[in-house]
């Protein structure tokens, strides 16, 4: 039976330490969504990455790979 790397792990966790890793430019360039690129925040990027499945994937695939590259 696997494991998953993400269980325990909020949505807002994810968000919250790759954008203090990587700002919110660099995530805008790594994952074009408007919710990084127009007027940002914790909350935006919250509701679409909630309400988009294919997003929520490509961010929690991008935080599984940041944080083996820790």
């Amino acid at each position: 039976m696997a494991t998953d790397p993400l269980h325990g792990i909020t949505l807002e966790r994810i968000i919250t330490e790759l954008q203090a890793f990587y700002g919110w430019e660099k995530l805008g360039e790594m994952l074009s969504v408007n919710c990084f690129k127009t007027n940002p925040s914790i909350n935006s990027s919250l509701k679409f990455f909630r309400k988009t499945p294919w997003a929520r994937v490509k961010i929690e695939n991008l935080y599984l790979k940041h944080n083996k590259l820790k």
